[in-house]
């Protein structure tokens, strides 16, 4: 017992997942220390700095290539480069959520009340009046987050997989006072989380059945080498896609989204749309293109097929979609599909066009969704599409805004859209996935549909009775708007200076 070693950590290299976990366990203290009409006015200040925090060490760490805790973390190019999107992207997404927290009437107001109950009930749920405890677990949903791309072992992986879910599952329940049907999202996805997360495990023993280890590295040995079970592996990889998978949103995995992006208040939905993907398609290509590498002829072509049909499934049912959560729901799915196509470049170029297409799309959708939280009616957000019809009469300004943004999802020149699309597309063609290129464009133009029907809507019909009006955005909305709407202008007019960071931190410690 003596000779026990403890394995050497480097704590400058995890402080920005130990800042993000501190500060989530100080925000459950001020839950119970400060009184409820003054929690917001702490919490909000004390979740920013500590994402400026975390943000400052990764910045510091920039360039480091090491594996630390006993191996079971990783911080090269791509684990600090996706922990610095998630960061930027939470504080964009924050800000949404403080927005809504703060304003009167209480959180995470989206869609008109049904029926609670009692008029105490209905008492309660009106004067809920913040709905606080969302920040502890914003903070713990992205600190897991952050180990979640750097881990590198799969037992590491998959408890990062539950920090990160656990939170989202409570945060989609938030409007529960206000709206069953956030209940219903909430329930959804936590009895498919679990099931993904079973699916995950079980993956997890039968790949250390086959090489006998659960770090990458060792993993990558056994495959290379041809030792053990081919079924144990092909059966383990496949568990294991099944749950990254799921995160991300990808066909048939992706059942849940349309549900729980609708009913889920619409801040927090931003955050799912934007940093949950950033997480799961960051595990997916360290577990691809670092543990899996040698397997790569079996499992390119069925990841391939699940693109395609991802892709498929996005663009077509976004077209029959009326709730416009729904739609960007259903966009996002397709938006997965898209990702997959540059990850199964499997090049140096396949990483940096999928880093870039993460930071591009996180920031559109959540000023997509920031436009949806304003327009609203006395009854709360109006999210069916026949609301929005002479928008762009009523609220030019806004209605010009979402236009951009829906150009940009649909991949217009100078937009965002089009540069991350264009990377990804020209790194799978390099990497000679031609068939998974064409299938990317032609749904590309399916998908244009449903964005331009809104659009059209929005500038061609006369408003109507019914037609909302665009709410006044407060300071924190209009700075989430502002940055997501300059970032996809800049990224589709000056790409350069993003994909030259993204090519430098395309490489994997092994």
């Amino acid at each position: 017992m003596n000779d026990l070693k403890l394995p050497a950590i480097d704590y400058a290299a995890l402080a920005p997942m130990l800042i993000l976990f501190g500060v989530a366990c100080l925000g459950v203290l001020v839950e119970a220390a400060v009184p409820r009409a003054r929690r917001g006015l702490v919490q909000v200040p004390l979740g920013l700095l500590g994402l400026v925090a975390a943000l400052v060490f990764v910045i510091a760490e920039a360039g480091t290539r090491k594996r630390t805790a006993g191996e079971a973390i990783a911080i090269d190019g791509p684990a600090l480069f996706l922990q610095g999107a998630i960061i930027v992207l939470g504080v964009v997404a924050l800000l949404l959520i403080a927005e809504r927290s703060l304003e009167p009437g209480g959180p995470f107001v989206a869609q008109p009340a049904r029926p609670v109950g009692s008029e105490a009930d209905r008492s309660q749920a009106a004067g809920e009046g913040g709905a606080t405890e969302a920040y502890p677990l914003v903070m713990f949903a992205l600190a897991g987050m952050l180990l979640f791309v750097a881990a590198n072992d799969l037992l590491t992986m998959f408890v990062a997989l539950e920090v990160f879910s656990l939170p989202l599952y409570l945060l989609c329940a938030l409007a529960r006072r206000r709206r069953l049907l956030s209940q219903e999202a909430a329930l959804k996805y936590f009895l498919l989380g679990a099931y993904a997360s079973a699916f995950f495990l079980f993956g997890i023993a039968l790949i250390y059945g086959y090489a006998g280890a659960i770090t990458f590295s060792r993993i990558h040995q056994a495959v290379t080498a041809g030792t053990g079970s081919g079924v144990l592996l092909f059966a383990g990889l496949a568990l294991l896609a099944i749950g990254l998978l799921f995160k991300a949103a990808a066909a048939p995995f992706h059942v849940w989204t349309p549900d729980v992006y609708q009913g889920a208040p619409t801040p927090i939905t931003s955050l799912m749309a934007a940093c949950t993907k950033t997480a799961a398609f960051g595990a997916l290509l360290r577990v691809l293109y670092v543990g899996f590498p040698g397997a790569t002829w079996d499992f390119r072509p069925i990841i391939g097929v699940i693109a395609i049909l991802t892709m498929l499934v996005g663009a077509v049912l976004a077209v029959t979609q009326t709730d416009m959560k729904r739609l960007l729901a259903y966009s996002s799915i397709a938006n997965a599909g898209y990702l997959l196509v540059g990850v199964l470049a499997m090049t140096p170029e396949g990483v940096s066009s999928t880093l870039f297409y993460l930071v591009a799309y996180g920031f559109t959708v959540i000023a997509a969704f920031a436009v949806v939280t304003l327009v609203r009616d006395a009854d709360g957000e109006a999210t069916h599409l026949s609301r929005w019809a002479g928008l762009g009469r009523r609220s030019p300004l806004f209605a010009g805004v979402f236009t951009f943004l829906l150009l940009a999802f649909a991949g217009i020149p100078l937009t965002s859209g089009f540069t991350s699309k264009f990377a990804v597309f020209g790194a799978a063609f390099g990497g000679g996935q031609v068939w998974l290129v064409v299938a990317g464009v032609v749904t590309s133009m399916l998908l244009a549909f449903p964005y331009l029907r809104v659009v059209v809507m929005m500038w061609l019909s006369e408003p109507g009775e019914s037609t909302p009006s665009v709410s006044v955005p407060g300071a924190f909305t209009s700075a989430a708007l502002v940055i997501g709407v300059l970032v996809t202008l800049l990224l589709g007019v000056l790409p350069g200076p993003l994909l030259d960071l993204t090519t430098r931190a395309g490489d994997f410690v092994r």
